[in-house]
């Protein structure tokens, strides 16, 4: 069995083409989306456009809304102390109830798949995508 590499990956700042070179280069095959409402105003990263551009260069895209954070409780967060409560209560409050996606991603990963977790934020540690390679107890390569 060959196990599988995760990834990590924000757009902020990048075009499509950028950041959809930067899954090919790292072998990506499977592009996991973790935004709970994969709506952006950035051309190319609304989740129609995403999932097209990702089909197009032969990386599969899935939708994993049940990982995301609501954006009610992401607004109005004015200092890294905020963000960092904000993690935290992801990690102790909604990622254990997140079993059946947590689990999908495992089967991806221990099927051999090269999955990239995606959202907005080009720094993992300003997104909730390290929140969940930690929680699959996997460490994340940054792209």
């Amino acid at each position: 069995m060959t196990v599988g590499a995760l990834f990590s990956i924000g757009y902020e700042g990048r075009t499509q083409d950028e950041y959809l070179a930067l899954l090919r280069e790292a072998g990506v095959t499977l592009l996991a989306d973790v935004r709970r409402n994969p709506i952006s105003r950035k051309k190319g990263f609304s989740k129609s456009t995403l999932a097209q551009g990702c089909v197009a260069v032969g990386i599969r895209y899935e939708h994993l809304p049940e990982l995301g954070i609501a954006s009610e409780k992401r607004k109005n967060l004015a200092t890294q102390a905020e963000v960092d409560a904000l993690f935290a209560e992801y990690e102790r409050d909604w990622l254990p109830t997140q079993g059946p996606a947590l689990a999908k991603l495992r089967a991806w990963l221990d099927a051999g798949e090269r999955v990239a977790l995606t959202c907005f934020e080009r720094a993992p540690s300003d997104c909730h995508r390290h929140c969940v390679a930690e929680a699959l107890g996997v460490g994340a390569q940054h792209l």
